[in-house]
C-alpha cells in the first residue's frame, strides 16, 4: 500500500513564494504523481502533475506562469514550487499518484489516481 505525505504549507503573504513537498513511499519513477487543490468550497482541482518515468510535466492554466514541478528520484519526492502566491491560490494543496503512467496528455484529473496524501493547507493572506 502506498503511502503519500505531503509538507510545506503555511501562511504567506501576496506575492510570496512557498514550496511544497509529496514523499511517496515507493520508487517514486513507478508513479504518475499530480497536484491538487481545493479552494473556497469548489471541487478539487488539478495543479500539476508529472509523468511516470518521463519528463513531461503539466500544468493548469492558473499555474503556468508561476509554479514549478520536479522529481527527487533519490528521496522519492516531488516537489511543487509556487510563486507570486495571490489571495485566492488558498486552500488545501494535495499530492497523488497512480502506478504507472498515464500518457502525455492524461493525468489531469483526480479520478485517474489510485493514492492520496492528507493535504497541506496554504493560506495567502496580507
Amino acid at each position: 500500500q502506498l503511502q503519500i505525505v505531503e509538507s510545506g504549507g503555511g501562511l504567506v503573504q501576496p506575492g510570496g513564494s512557498l514550496t511544497l513537498s509529496c514523499r511517496l513511499s515507493e520508487k517514486i519513477l513507478d508513479y504518475t504523481v499530480g497536484w491538487f487543490r481545493r479552494v473556497s468550497g469548489k471541487e478539487r482541482e488539478g495543479v500539476s502533475r508529472i509523468r511516470a518515468k518521463y519528463s513531461n510535466v503539466w500544468y493548469a492554466n492558473f499555474a503556468r506562469d508561476r509554479y514549478a514541478i520536479w522529481r527527487d528520484t533519490g528521496a522519492n519526492t516531488v516537489t511543487l514550487r509556487m510563486n507570486n502566491l495571490e489571495n485566492d491560490d488558498t486552500g488545501v494543496y494535495y499530492c497523488a499518484a497512480t502506478l504507472g503512467d498515464l500518457g502525455e496528455y492524461s493525468g489531469y484529473h483526480e479520478s485517474q489516481y489510485k493514492y492520496w496524501g492528507q493535504g497541506t493547507q496554504v493560506t495567502v493572506s496580507s
